[in-house]
């Protein structure tokens, strides 16, 4: 999560000195006249080529850094929703992002209402030790910046209010099985993630109804530089690599241009409402996984990982990975979602090739 900050309010005191009149505001009144003239600038370009501006909470984590390049490369508007100016400025360096504005909790609002569409990302990674306090921590991260952004949402004037939020779930929603298939129709599962999930969305549904709101159930994300797989690869550099618990278990997953693209279609495109989920079409057992992990790394895949290894390196995480379950991207595909990586093999080479 990330936000707002002292570039912008550097750009309007300038622009009160260059006229050499003095700043008619207080300090507070200040930040709310500089957040909406930026929206000013970004409402003009809107109306020249459909660009949007969108607030982002989980912006520097693995699947927002993604997204917000995205966005700033095709010009778009950004308002980081963070926790850490500072971390945000770090990862969004204001020389490589110049438009880009940086929030802290006191700015989500006046970021909010001059968004035309919210994504919210936000949430402790699940791939660490799950002590009780952890796995309280792990649900209230989620539910707790959810609440905030929908009350930001709905307590927001009718015509400043965003039209689109698409808000992040997962596929732990439907608990796990070796032998169910799941879309987006299917029952949740009675497990500690699918309670997390089940909550997290409904704090996403008490959104205004004249807002369009996806839900992406999110399956196991495949990048270089996050994630499972960055995890993985290690082990099997080491020529330890190979299936991990049984093998037989389901791997929903999808690489990361691809969930990036899909929240990007579903900003864009009014057809992406309601709960979709983000998994490529063709979900794999983990012993196929984990072999075509060792082709492409050009290292053996024949020596299981046992279970106590694997909860080592993911932590309470690693049940996500060790039940596993057969998600299928129905709506995606109804849609007519163009999937870049549909075969698990095509998606290892381009991330590790």
């Amino acid at each position: 999560m990330e936000f707002c900050g002292a570039t912008t309010l550097a750009w309007t005191n300038s622009l009160y000195t260059s006229l050499h009149f003095p700043p008619p505001f207080p300090r507070r009144e200040v930040r709310r006249f500089r957040v909406c003239c930026l929206n000013d600038i970004d409402s003009a370009q809107s109306e020249k080529g459909n660009q949007m501006t969108v607030s982002v909470t989980g912006a520097t984590g693995f699947i927002g850094r993604r997204l917000v390049q995205r966005l700033h490369a095709d010009n778009h508007g950004i308002r980081v929703l963070t926790r850490s100016r500072s971390k945000a400025q770090s990862i969004f360096p204001v020389k490589d992002f110049p438009r880009i504005v940086i929030a802290e909790e006191p700015e989500w609002k006046d970021c909010i209402q001059c968004s035309t569409a919210v994504v919210n990302l936000a949430g402790m990674p699940i791939s660490t030790r799950w002590s009780p306090e952890i796995k309280k921590e792990i649900k209230t991260s989620r539910i707790r910046v959810t609440s905030k952004v929908v009350d930001l949402i709905n307590g927001s004037p009718d015509e400043l209010r965003p039209r689109v939020l698409v808000s992040a779930t997962a596929v732990g929603y439907y608990g796990s099985s070796e032998t169910e298939v799941f879309d987006e129709q299917s029952p949740s599962g009675n497990d500690y993630l699918a309670e997390v999930c089940r909550e997290w969305e409904a704090t996403a549904l008490r959104v205004n109804k004249d807002v369009r709101l996806a839900l992406i159930r999110i399956g196991v994300v495949l990048g270089k530089d996050g994630g499972a797989l960055a995890k993985m690869v290690p082990l099997f550099m080491m020529f330890a690599g190979g299936p991990l618990g049984s093998g037989k278990q389901w791997f929903s997953w999808i690489h990361v241009d691809d969930m990036v693209n899909l929240i990007y279609e579903v900003l864009c495109n009014p057809s992406y409402k309601g709960v979709i989920n983000g998994t490529a079409p063709n979900p794999v057992r983990l012993e196929e996984m984990c072999k075509q992990l060792g082709t492409v790394l050009g290292r053996p895949s024949w020596l299981p990982v046992p279970d106590f290894v694997l909860k080592a390196i993911l932590g309470g995480g690693a049940s996500v990975v060790l039940e596993g379950q057969r998600v299928l991207p129905a709506k995606a595909k109804e849609l007519g979602f163009p999937f870049k990586y549909p075969c698990v093999k095509d998606a290892l080479e381009s991330i590790l090739s």
